[in-house]
């Protein structure tokens, strides 16, 4: 039995339509076409039909699809166990929360090439909601986002966590003492864009001050936000790994408020179905640099790393 065959079969069952399956599989709509009817004929049965400009499963073919997925799967792992991840290829559409760049991704992008030196990477900078939509419609492989992504056919591996820390210019003068909300509220704030688990925290927070609402300043660059914090227009809230040169050289000064949002706790997250092996390197090599990472010796050795490279 043709695996490639197999393969189209999956694509077409997930994203529903026989162009898509194309573009996924970087070939031609008339291939697709070709694939499943050569498949059909093997089993000799009809594995879809037509429907408002969909290609919806038949009922023999909802039957047959969790067989050609176990095939698969165990192809990969097949494969996997021979030990030829050096002989992987292709590419891998990589969705990428703008708080990872600052951080461990420069490392992670070596040893993934260390490892997988044959692939090719697509790589999106969003916030996590869009990242969450990418990995849904298949638009993207593996995302490294604000998780879990609670959905039944998604991997989520643990990555990290990032503190919050409130931080202004020194222009602005503020007191060098615990502030109060009142107080930051005097300023705009600047922090996450609008669809974000953070602004969602910070606005609610602010909401509940009896005074005058906050100003916000919302943005999807967290460059951005380091820049406009760092020419004095208002007070912001940031993670170290995007701020820690503006506090080494005092452009920016950390501020002791009362109260701070919730750490970013970040996943590597995948679709299960269908199985990508890439994806799933990638993510466990993610897991491996980010606790790496997280440890404060070696946080410094991959800071020195990074910057000999460049």
């Amino acid at each position: 039995m043709n695996f490639k065959h197999l393969e189209t079969f999956i694509w077409v069952a997930t994203l529903g339509s026989f162009r898509k399956a194309a573009e996924r599989q970087c070939t031609t709509q008339p291939a697709i076409s070709t694939r499943i009817a050569a498949l059909e004929e093997e089993l000799g049965v009809k594995l879809f039909e037509r429907e408002s400009g969909r290609s919806m499963l038949t009922t023999k073919g909802q039957e047959l699809l969790p067989y050609a997925e176990k095939i698969i799967f165990m192809s990969q792992q097949l494969r996997k166990r021979a030990d030829k991840v050096a002989l992987l290829s292709g590419i891998l559409r990589l969705g990428v929360s703008e708080t990872i760049v600052h951080s461990w991704l420069p490392h992670f992008f070596r040893e993934l090439h260390e490892t997988i030196p044959n692939l090719d990477v697509e790589m999106t900078v969003d916030v996590s909601g869009n990242l969450r939509a990418g990995l849904m419609d298949r638009t993207l492989d593996l995302a490294f986002l604000m998780g879990p992504v609670s959905e039944p056919k998604v991997e989520n591996r643990e990555l990290c966590s990032f503190p919050l820390l409130w931080v202004a210019s020194p222009d602005l003068k503020l007191p060098d003492r615990v502030l109060k909300l009142e107080e930051l509220a005097n300023w705009p704030i600047i922090t996450y864009a609008r669809n974000t688990k953070p602004f969602a925290e910070i606005s609610q927070k602010f909401s509940e001050l009896d005074d005058l609402p906050a100003r916000f300043y919302s943005s999807s660059s967290l460059a951005a936000c380091r820049r406009l914090a760092r020419d004095g227009i208002g007070v912001s809230t940031l993670p170290l790994s995007v701020i820690a040169d503006e506090l080494e050289n005092g452009s920016l000064v950390e501020l002791n408020a009362v109260w701070k949002p919730s750490q970013l706790a970040f996943t590597a997250s995948y679709p299960s179905v269908p199985f990508n092996p890439i994806a799933e390197l990638a993510a466990s090599l993610a897991v491996k640099v980010a606790e790496e990472y997280s440890r404060p010796s070696d946080h410094k050795m991959l800071s020195l790393d990074v910057k000999n490279h460049n």
